[in-house]
């Protein structure tokens, strides 16, 4: 089965985008941006530290992480592709083949990669290693996926929750979606508990069953704090959505699942954190142009700021590259499709805001999850160009693909000097960069 055919299993047909036809701002607000003060951007330098398998394979091309990105400013010594030459399909396989090499020649002999507190961290790398099909590579690879999979299985716990202590929900879902690529009848179970455990960590704050509080729909960490946010909702959405695609049976493809995410409360939630401010609410999303249709980390934070109006002091919060990108493909993920005004609006914002030489919003800090999640949510609402800021197509996947065979470091790997959110751990962005060549390809 072709990849088109695999990808209308997972999300609904779309027709062609027209991001250009989303409502001006100053048809829709009063809140004047004449009156507003942005609070200075932080720019981060280089180097500065913050049976059932066929279907399954569709999955692959659109598993996640929790954090990715990429370098923006590599001396040209470490240049191992040049940008300005588009790399042809060998060149490109040849660097995910590097890549999974690196990967599975760095595994700890137990079984995971970087952390043995992080099994999220295995899952991910697994996952990369999967799409990247290195048991074409090497026939030792075999070993290092068996012990992988021992030690994920090794974290699950009763509750059907799968981790170490810490970040409960982050490393179930991505434990959940390796367990889910693999297809082995043995984790079944799994599977089941894993989902179970995750449809009843959703967000539902205030009056039980009514959606009276702007993290309800949500998920998040279950362990760090009790609201929602963008990133642990993405990686549950993604978890769900692939560990059903490996239960469901071929001759019931329609049969409920026992347990699931409440997709419409979902759909409140990703209101509430994008800067739509007709769409919800919430006082804290920004009504400036600059920041219309792009999304919020959660609905009273944004990692890239806040917008002060200089008369009323009204606090709002700045759209960024990374979790816009995160809301785009959640919403492929409930179902709604590229026609709708809510999905053109992020698609317009990131067009506007299009750029590989940052996370836009937040400089070189999570560069990775932004081109790991770019390449994911574009390919996931089958957009094949976008319209820049000077209204140019883009042909986005040519250009991130030259970018990151760029960034590729002699050993196979690739590693954020700006070490926030895990990026300096060559592992993990390794696993990130293999998830998004591959969706180029």
């Amino acid at each position: 089965m072709d990849k088109p055919t695999h990808l209308l299993k997972l999300f609904p047909e779309m027709t062609s985008i027209r991001p250009q036809h989303v409502p001006r701002l100053s048809q829709l607000f009063s809140f004047s941006i004449q009156n507003q003060t942005r609070l200075p951007r932080l720019l981060f330098p280089a180097g500065e530290g913050r049976g059932e398998g066929e279907r399954n394979r569709f999955l692959q091309r659109f598993q996640q992480s929790a954090l990715a990105s990429l370098l923006l400013f590599t001396p040209l010594a470490q240049v191992a592709f040049a940008e300005d030459t588009k790399p042809t399909p060998t060149e490109t396989r040849k660097a995910i083949e590097r890549g999974a090499r690196f990967l599975y020649e760095n595994q700890n002999p137990a079984g995971w990669w970087s952390s043995s507190e992080l099994p999220a961290l295995t899952a991910l790398a697994l996952v990369a290693l999967e799409m990247a099909e290195a048991s074409k590579l090497d026939v030792k690879y075999g070993s290092e996926r068996r012990r992988a999979l021992d030690f994920i299985v090794g974290s699950a716990k009763p509750d059907g929750s799968i981790h170490r202590g810490q970040l409960v929900n982050y490393n179930t879902a991505c434990s959940l979606m390796a367990l889910s690529l693999v297809d082995e009848p043995r984790f079944r179970s799994l599977i089941v508990k894993a989902r179970a455990y995750i449809a009843a960590s959703q967000i539902d704050l205030g009056e039980k069953g009514k959606l009276d509080n702007f993290h309800d729909g949500g998920v998040g960490y279950n362990s760090k704090y009790d609201h929602s946010d963008m990133n642990n909702t993405l990686m549950a959405v993604e978890a769900m959505r692939m560990s059903e695609l490996a239960l469901r049976r071929l001759d019931k493809p329609n049969q409920p699942l026992e347990n699931d995410l409440d997709w419409k409360a979902l759909e409140h939630f990703l209101a509430s954190c994008q800067n739509l401010p007709e769409r919800s609410n919430n006082p804290s999303l920004s009504g400036s142009a600059e920041d219309r249709g792009g999304f919020i980390y959660h609905p009273g934070e944004s990692k890239a700021g806040e917008v002060v109006d200089e008369q009323t002091r009204r606090v709002a919060l700045r759209s960024y590259g990374s979790i816009s990108y995160a809301g785009m493909i959640s919403f492929a993920y409930a179902r709604v499709g590229r026609d709708d005004e809510r999905v053109k609006a992020v698609v317009d914002w990131l067009g506007r805001n299009y750029t590989l030489e940052e996370n836009p919003g937040m400089g070189s800090e999570g560069v990775y999850y932004y081109y790991h999640l770019m390449a994911k949510a574009l390919k996931a609402q089958g957009v094949a160009t976008l319209e820049g800021p000077k209204e140019n197509k883009i042909e986005w996947r040519a250009e991130l693909k030259t970018k990151l065979l760029s960034l590729q470091k002699p050993d196979g790997s690739w590693q954020n000097p700006t070490k926030r959110w895990m990026e300096g751990d060559s592992n993990l962005t390794t696993a990130y960069v293999l998830v998004a060549l591959v969706l180029t390809e």
